[in-house]
């Protein structure tokens, strides 16, 4: 076995998504901060995230390459606090989603210590793009002549049928000499 997921001929195009995957996998999470993912509408999701101690100035959330990363680092604490217990958590992380094309992030929020991430996928608008057929794969090339030739261009002499045709001609030049 290969190891790939999209072995059949009949799937072109899609070593990205294979490399996407392969991204997601790797990526090692250690459960914190734990969240949740909801769907909040037929093309619409909400990423929530318990962030109980950071403040807005403490997280950041990018965009990058079809991640979405978010991260967390808490300040240090400016007023000398003593703790006897310390249970809630105050170290840095990053947590990071693998996003689909064409996700966009809509808004983001923090509300009682949980952050509220809104994700949306507009909906693809439907292309249908007709494709010529030629009759076999000389015509195609004569096509292609003809479109060079209208450009203005000169022969190609590495196409062959340029090459007999300008041996042709320089065989007719010597001949009336």
């Amino acid at each position: 076995m290969s190891g790939r997921l999209f072995t059949s001929p009949m799937f072109l195009g899609f070593d990205h998504l294979e490399q996407i995957l392969e991204r997601a996998a790797k990526s090692t999470s250690d459960g914190y901060p734990p969240y949740n993912i909801e769907q909040i509408g037929s093309s619409s999701l909400r990423i929530t995230l318990a962030v109980a101690g950071f403040l807005m100035d403490d997280l950041q959330i990018t965009q990058e390459d079809n991640q979405l990363v978010i991260r967390g680092r808490q300040s240090e604490d400016s007023q000398e606090r003593i703790f006897l217990y310390r249970g809630i958590a105050a170290r840095q992380f990053q947590r990071a989603f693998v996003l689909a094309e064409g996700i966009e992030v809509e808004s983001a929020w923090l509300d009682n210590g949980l952050l509220h991430i809104d994700i949306t996928r507009p909906k693809p608008e439907m292309t249908v793009k007709r494709i010529e057929i030629a009759q076999n794969y000389a015509s195609r090339k004569k096509v292609n002549n003809k479109a060079s030739s209208h450009k203005g261009g000169l022969p190609d002499l590495h196409r062959s049928s340029d090459r007999s045709g300008l041996e042709r001609s320089i065989q007719a030049i010597t001949k009336e000499r």
